[in-house]
């Protein structure tokens, strides 16, 4: 039997795994039983619900000529705390995000912290709800499509 806090482990890795190969449908088939914030500091009422809302969220990442993003998204420190009799878990990680182009040398561009709860459907466990919270913001502009709100 495979121990849940390393199949949760599995779902954050798999995360920055798929959007740094530019594996947009891949990633959003991570919340087919879940929902995402859409930005730092939404309202729940906010949050996209399910595999085809979030896929549309991440219409905003740049996607370049190699097919990918171009970045490289690191996890880290995640707490992750299992309740394996209710099939529920939280787990907070902290996240950086470094990217480079041509003409954009290495940098980190953001960092922050994820705020995620999971859930077994069928005896796998899926992501229930993922908060990303904003620490640092550096230069996006090789990344996404629109401006984080605020920032």
């Amino acid at each position: 039997m495979v121990d849940s806090s390393r199949e949760i482990e599995h779902l954050l890795y798999s995360y920055a795994e798929c959007i740094d190969s530019g594996r947009l449908d891949d990633l959003a088939a991570l919340f087919a039983h879940g929902r995402i914030a859409p930005l730092p500091d939404a309202s729940p009422e906010a949050f996209l619900e399910g595999r085809d809302a979030v896929r549309a969220m991440y219409d905003g990442v740049q996607i370049h000529d190699d097919g990918t993003p171009k970045t490289k998204h690191v996890t880290t420190n995640p707490i992750i705390e299992v309740d394996d009799e209710a099939g529920t878990a939280r787990c907070r990680s902290h996240y950086t995000v470094t990217q480079a182009t041509a003409g954009f040398a290495l940098q980190i561009i953001i960092t922050g912290r994820y705020h995620d709860s999971f859930h077994r459907v069928d005896g796998r466990w899926w992501f229930d709800t993922r908060a990303m919270h904003v620490d640092q913001i550096g230069d996006l502009s090789h990344h996404l499509t629109f401006t984080i709100p605020g920032r």
